[in-house]
Parts: C-alpha cells; sequence; structure tokens
C-alpha cells in the first residue's frame, strides 16, 4: 500500500499491534521483517532484497505495474486520457475491471484499521471504472448487454447517481421503457427518505418556536457577566486517546532496547490486497 515509501517504525508497530505491542516491540518488528524477506527469497530468488532497511523504517521496492493495484490505476488513468475513441477506452477499462476480484478491496484484511482508508479509495476507482466502462460501451451501442450487467451493481449502491444514469439509459435504449421510469421513479423515493432522515436528525423539534418569546412579553435585560478571576487559570486540556499520548516522536529501526516516546501517526504494513 506505500510501496516506493519509507514506512516509519511506529506506524508499522502500530498497523500490527495497535494499542497492544509486545513489550519488545522494535525487536519483534525486525524478526518479522526477517521472516517476511525469507518468504519472498523463497518465492523467488533476489527478492528478499525489495524490502530495505532505513534509518526511520523501511521500504518496499516494488513497481507500481508489479501489483494488481497499481496496474488497474494506470489502466484508468490511461483510459480516461482517450477522447473520441470509446473501443480503446473500453478496451483499457476492461483490462483494468479484470484485475479486480471480490466484492471488495483488501477484502482478506477488512477489518484490520489500516486499510479502510486505502480500501474505500480503491472501491471509489473501481465504481469510476464500471462507470466510464459503461459510458463507453453505451457509445458502442451495447446496451441491451449492459441493461443486463448493470443491474446487480445498481442493486448494491442505489444511490449513486451516474451509475444509475447509465443503467437507466441502457434500458431505454433496448426498449425496456417501464423499467427505465420504475428504476428513476426507485431513485427518486430512495432520495426522499434519505433527505427526511437527515432533516430529522438535523431538527427533532422546532426548537426556535418553543423558545421565541410570547406576544406581548417583554424580555428581561441581560445581567453583567463579571469577569473571570485569574485565579481559575486556562481551561484543563484535553486528554486524548492514543494517538494524543504518542505524538512525540519516532524511533528508528535501532531503537530495539530504548524507551518507546510514541508514534506519530497511524499506518499499514501489508503489501498484498487486491484488486487480486
Amino acid at each position: 500500500m506505500h510501496r516506493g515509501r519509507t514506512v516509519s517504525v511506529d506506524r508499522l508497530i502500530d498497523a500490527l499491534w495497535g494499542d497492544a505491542p509486545p513489550a519488545s516491540d522494535v525487536r519483534t518488528l525486525r524478526s518479522k521483517v526477517s521472516q517476511l524477506r525469507r518468504t519472498l527469497e523463497d518465492a523467488e530468488p533476489g527478492s528478499r532484497h525489495l524490502i530495505e532497511s532505513r534509518p526511520q523504517g523501511y521500504l518496499l521496492r516494488v513497481d507500481d505495474d508489479a501489483v494488481d493495484a497499481g496496474r488497474f490505476e494506470a489502466l484508468l488513468r490511461r483510459a480516461q486520457a482517450v477522447t473520441g475513441d470509446p473501443r480503446t477506452k473500453s478496451r483499457l477499462l476492461g483490462e483494468a475491471a479484470k484485475l479486480w476480484r471480490g466484492a471488495t478491496a483488501f477484502a482478506d484484511d477488512a477489518d484490520k484499521e489500516f486499510v479502510r482508508v486505502e480500501a474505500r479509495r480503491l472501491e471509489e476507482q473501481h465504481l469510476v471504472a464500471h462507470e466510464e466502462l459503461a459510458e463507453a460501451r453505451l457509445e458502442l451501442g451495447e446496451h441491451a448487454v449492459l441493461a443486463g450487467e448493470l443491474g446487480e451493481l445498481v442493486a448494491a449502491h442505489p444511490l449513486r447517481e451516474r451509475l444509475r444514469s447509465m443503467h437507466v439509459r441502457a434500458l431505454y435504449l433496448a426498449g425496456r421503457q417501464s423499467e427505465a421510469l420504475a428504476s428513476l421513479g426507485e431513485l427518486r423515493d430512495r432520495l426522499r427518505k434519505r433527505s427526511r432522515r437527515r432533516a430529522g436528525r438535523a431538527a427533532p423539534g422546532d426548537s426556535a418556536a418553543r423558545h421565541s418569546p410570547r406576544p406581548g412579553h417583554r424580555a428581561r435585560a441581560p445581567r453583567t457577566q463579571q469577569p473571570a478571576r485569574a485565579a481559575d487559570g486556562p481551561d484543563r486540556p484535553h486528554r486524548g486517546g492514543a494517538g494524543h499520548r504518542r505524538a512525540a516522536g519516532v524511533r528508528s529501526v535501532g531503537d530495539a532496547d530504548r524507551p518507546r516516546r510514541g508514534r506519530q501517526d497511524t499506518a499499514c504494513a501489508g503489501s498484498g490486497g487486491t484488486p487480486r
């Protein structure tokens, strides 16, 4: 996930153990890195050198096109740069879609905090690729096939308007006008329900009406506020969580026996994932 960039020791420890690291966390981390290097070497001789030790952490030296996620994003960028050639765009996006397996990115580690942000980003890119592929295929006249293929995706993401628009167009062009209208009606109903829920959460009651003065009521003049006493001092500082306690510093790879000073932020240590 952070290929080509140094990941600090503290970020890796956070990703592996969260708020309950082992007592000798840096030493244990070094042991796990050694195990990973041996695994890579067994898979392909010379691969142990893909993991490089740096003063503040480790770097995974892997090109973008060596992993499915990198190839997927590269194909998507190439397709988005194509104009006036729906066949080429469709071919590139089709290649990108084939690299995706399963419904979600990093499905094997979906419960891990350190992959969630990256997984959401990749899933958004996956949906964008589907939308752009549908648009290109509509230009190529494949509306009859698309009308069937997009139904499941729309059901999984019913409020995604661009995807719904592609499906409605495909249905209409395939001669299924009543289904196209029904799909638009379903979207309208869903949006109305969502708006009502949001309005209910934002304004559970008409508080302005309850607190407005009665007709003829004379408001009492506000009392003068006394200045705060100097002896009161500043507000008590906020006692933050684990991330606040760890914001002091970063350790190096060789700090196995030093007391832990904290970590700067959370991160990810995994190198796998999907798309594949």
